[in-house]
């Protein structure tokens, strides 16, 4: 077999299944209703893949083969166990027919979204519903998961197992919720694709720096959800947040990769169009009652997009959001970006003040943002050598290459600071 070949076809595989893991087992756990089943199945699909394209060649309709592959293994192991004989019978004639899995109640046009809401359901914990969908339904490795919730990746492996655990013991179905049900699901499939979405913003591991293909599949699942509930203002604040965030993509980074901070970013390479459609839907967001977390955060977005360049950022309107935010989510992430917004309207002095109170606590052990942050005030302010072991710390932790290029510049210019610095 040519080994270029070879490689091609795997990079191949790897693509597709990057492409359609989601599609695949969310049609899987719907025809089969078991999710280690479709998971395990999945795999062995994606093995047969690597074994047979090399030398067969990549299929037309790669997704459709690994949906049969998978599904014909899937039908075999069933066949082999007895328990689950009645259920077999059904779906042997589906599979001998190639009969679609039937449409789904409540209208969800894809089985991804499907999938979210049911993994939704209100008998599991928020925090392991979510770990669940984004491991196994958005495709996220485990330690990525783990990023996300700010928590080690062994704590986040064994929300996973106990969410899976919870499903099988208490029978949960595989099923749409109906329509009374939504709502109450509907905040732990927010928090699921925007946590996509985060990790297409800012990778958790690699070279690359963004994941466009992930940012950009939490805006279409966004965009359906918006279709569907279009009375619901945090859905319209979340798909204007990732809109109004995504617009500035191709100014995010050089041609070699690297990264460029807000503050250097060309900003006519930003999608105005899609920041034109982020704020008003911003609009719709903050009208009719109380505001949101995802609407506030879309406000702050486009306040920082709006701005011509970072002199004319309106930093008091948005440190005033911060507090809002802060008031609807105490969390440390949010305490770490107020901070930052402190430090721009008040001088790094008052940023690092609201910064240090924040030392010692434990989710931000690990965060990388945390350190890089009080490096960069600690340098403004002249303190270098406390900003060169910041930088240090965050070097250690940040997860992409050009994360760990920009620190390290930062780190030489407290190193070797300029006489007028």
């Amino acid at each position: 077999m040519d080994e270029r070949f070879a490689n091609a076809a795997g990079a191949s595989v790897e693509t597709v299944f990057r492409e359609e893991r989601g599609r695949l087992l969310a049609s899987l756990v719907r025809r089969f209703g078991d999710l280690d089943l479709a998971e395990e199945v999945a795999s062995e699909a994606i093995e047969s893949a690597l074994a047979n394209w090399p030398a067969d060649g990549v299929p037309a309709k790669p997704g459709a083969w690994l949906m049969t592959t998978a599904r014909r293994k899937a039908v075999d192991r069933l066949r082999r166990d007895k328990t689950y004989a009645a259920r077999l019978a059904v779906l042997q004639v589906e599979a001998d027919r190639g009969a679609p899995a039937p449409p789904a109640e409540g209208g969800l046009p894809d089985e991804r979204l499907q999938l979210f809401f049911t993994c939704a359901h209100p008998a599991i914990a928020a925090e392991d519903h979510a770990a669940l969908t984004l491991r196994c339904l958005a495709g996220l490795t485990t330690p990525e998961v783990a990023r996300a919730f700010l928590v080690p990746p062994a704590t986040m492996a064994k929300r996973i197992v106990r969410a899976k655990t919870k499903i099988r013991d208490a029978r949960i179905p595989f099923r749409v919720p109906g329509a009374d049900e939504l709502p109450e699901r509907l905040p732990g499939v927010l928090q699921v694709v925007y946590s996509i979405f985060t990790e297409g913003y800012a990778a958790s591991s690699g070279t690359e720096l963004q994941r466009l293909d992930l940012a950009e599949e939490a805006i279409r699942l966004a965009r359906i959800l918006h279709r569907l509930l279009p009375g619901e203002r945090e859905v319209a604040g979340l798909l204007a947040l990732m809109l109004l965030i995504h617009a500035r993509r191709a100014a995010r980074t050089g041609p070699d990769g690297a990264l460029v901070l807000l503050a250097d970013q060309d900003r006519d390479r930003w999608d105005h169009a899609m920041i034109e459609e982020g704020s008003a839907l911003v609009l719709v967001a903050l009208t009719g009652g109380p505001p949101g977390l995802y609407g506030v955060q879309a406000a702050i977005a486009a306040l920082h997009d709006e701005a011509a360049e970072l002199a004319s950022t309106d930093w008091p309107q948005i440190v005033a959001l911060y507090e809002v935010l802060f008031a609807l989510d105490p969390s440390p992430v949010v305490a770490l970006n107020r901070a930052a917004a402190v430090a721009m309207r008040d001088g790094p002095a008052a940023g690092l003040a609201l910064l240090d109170e924040l030392a010692g606590e434990p989710r931000l052990r690990g965060y990388h943002p945390y350190p890089a942050a009080r490096a960069e005030l600690l340098r403004r302010l002249g303190r270098f050598a406390e900003a060169a072991a910041a930088y240090r710390e965050a070097i250690a932790l940040a997860g992409t290459e050009p994360e760990r290029a920009h620190l390290r510049r930062g780190l030489d210019a407290s190193e070797t600071p300029r006489p007028d610095a």
